[in-house]
């Protein structure tokens, strides 16, 4: 999390670490651009021989490159290029794809250093850490409670489905941080009456934490959006992942209207557009034309964007799903 949520704050933030309240004096600056000239000119003021150098160590980077117009970043790195200033900037992130979110200005201040770390340890050692983060220390107050917490911790890590629960986190990601958030919502399960944690706590918070959204907005789909999306899924079939528009998705529908289920589907032209505008708010339909190609909204070409198996996997846990609506999703051909 981070903490200079905006550029004041984090400025703020550096003047209290460098001890600059004391050279600031009575000053009352008002706005951001004088408390920045006021670092900026400190700063300049030293030199080799003669001054400290100042490592300024930006963690979670991408999240500062998310403040307005990125003015901090680009004064600090654009500082950091002066030959009479010993200054270094390091920024920390686990995104790869940082260097897009840099303004072109910022990006022409920045030295293009990268160092990639990527975690060595191993399973085993990746599920000390896991017992070690929820493990209670030795000086807790009630000794005889944290024996009991500790003893289970333990027991914990030789359960099966715990092991496998972690494996599955081990080889999709390494990260500790992902690690943290399932023992967060794990440990938000613990109460007076379930004051353990169990197999099936971290098992169902996995579930959570893993869940695939596009497959749950399916899930809540009117049976005429999931007749839309079969439609669709079977464009995508016969033109080999190629978009199509709302008058071809209505013609497939209309196909199997006529030929198995004309009495329970029988829906008017503009409540089928409507449904389809609906999928499009969703986002599991998304426009491949940009905003300023003026097309009829029946020709707008679009792509579906969730796959086959999802598809299926709604199929099977929508409530009532009608039979006909099922063997025509499974149909090879629509």
């Amino acid at each position: 999390m981070l903490l200079q949520t905006d550029d004041r704050v984090a400025l703020k933030d550096i003047t209290r670490q460098l001890h600059l309240e004391n050279v600031v004096g009575d000053k009352v600056f008002g706005s951001f651009a004088e408390n920045l000239a006021f670092l900026l000119e400190a700063l300049k003021k030293g030199d080799r021989s003669s001054s400290r150098p100042v490592l300024f160590t930006l963690d979670e980077f991408d999240l500062f490159a998310q403040h307005k117009n990125q003015t901090l970043l680009y004064n600090l790195l654009d500082i950091s290029q002066s030959a009479q200033t010993p200054v270094a900037v390091v920024g920390l992130t686990c995104r790869l794809d940082v260097l897009e979110l840099l303004e072109k200005r910022v990006k022409s201040r920045f030295s293009h250093r990268q160092i990639h770390l990527l975690s060595s340890f191993g399973f085993s050692q990746y599920k000390e850490i896991f017992a070690q983060q929820l493990s209670l220390p030795e000086d807790f107050p009630d000794k005889s409670f944290a024996e009991e917490w500790n003893e289970n911790i333990q027991s914990l890590c030789e359960d099966k489905t715990v092991e496998d629960v972690l494996k599955k986190y081990f080889h999709s990601s390494k990260d500790i941080r992902s690690l943290h958030m399932l023992l967060i919502l794990t440990l938000s399960r613990v109460t007076v009456s379930n004051p353990a944690i169990r197999a099936a706590d971290l098992l169902e918070t996995s579930r959570l934490c893993t869940a695939d959204s596009k497959a749950n907005i399916l899930h809540g789909l009117s049976i005429l959006e999931l007749c839309l999306i079969i439609a669709m899924k079977h464009l995508s079939d016969i033109y080999d992942g190629e978009p199509f528009n709302f008058q071809m998705v209505h013609n497939e529908f209309k196909k199997f209207i006529q030929r198995k289920a004309h009495s329970i589907l029988n829906f008017e032209k503009p409540v089928v557009i409507k449904a389809f505008e609906h999928l499009q708010q969703l986002e599991l339909i998304k426009p491949m034309d940009g905003p300023s190609v003026k097309n009829q909204r029946e020709y707008q070409l679009v792509k579906l964007m969730v796959d086959n198996s999802q598809i299926m996997d709604a199929l099977q846990k929508y409530p009532q799903c009608p039979t006909d609506v099922k063997q025509w999703a499974a149909s090879a051909f629509g």
